[in-house]
């Protein structure tokens, strides 16, 4: 019996100095996060739009990413499309409805591994007032110690292509592309312990 319990102490005492990697958790950097759009103006230009000051936190876990998750919102006072007028014209009722919707929001749902560096991250797309599942493609830029900031840092880009009547905000489709081409990139850092 003694002999099963120093067995049992000796377990415990080898297995409590193995850590076990936990998904870390990231605030994303406004300042270095860039969410474009672009759609087709008749035929003839291809503007696109930023969606800045966006708020959100990134759980990451770089061994397992089925236990990673994103929840950012981007308030739509900070849509720039370097054209007041035009700003105006897609915050207006015409388009985005920004008084009474005043913020987009993405919640991923399941974020699985899609090959070396590569992630499917499937989450709720809420736009003027309309929720729809949306699924980004992901690439890992870097997982790392940030060089000026000295906390731990991540970094990723992202595409995926919306349909933008899916979400009630078709107005003038098809001449105005009913297709809007997302871009992101983003840069999330641990707070500082």
């Amino acid at each position: 019996m003694r002999a099963l319990r120093y067995l049992a102490l000796a377990g415990l005492l080898a297995t409590a100095g193995i850590a076990v990697a936990a998904p870390a958790t990231y605030q994303l950097d406004p300042t270095h996060t860039m969410v474009l759009f672009s759609w087709n103006h008749f035929g003839f230009s291809n503007p696109s739009a930023d969606l800045n000051n966006v708020q959100g936190t990134l759980v990451y876990d770089e061994k397992d990413p089925s236990k990673s998750s994103v929840d950012v919102t981007l308030p739509l006072s900070g849509l720039d499309t370097f054209v007041p007028k035009l700003d105006e014209h897609l915050k207006s009722a015409d388009f985005l409805d920004a008084t009474k919707y005043p913020n987009i929001t993405f919640k991923s749902t399941k974020v699985s591994a899609a090959g070396k560096g590569k992630l499917k991250v499937t989450g709720d797309l809420t736009v003027h007032g309309v929720t729809k599942p949306v699924t980004l493609d992901v690439t890992v830029n870097k997982v790392g110690d940030h060089p000026m900031l000295k906390v731990p840092a991540v970094g990723f880009d992202a595409t995926a292509t919306l349909k933008r009547s899916d979400f009630g905000v078709g107005a003038y489709v098809p001449n105005v592309s009913d297709e809007i081409k997302v871009r992101i990139t983003t840069e999330g850092h641990a707070e500082k312990k």
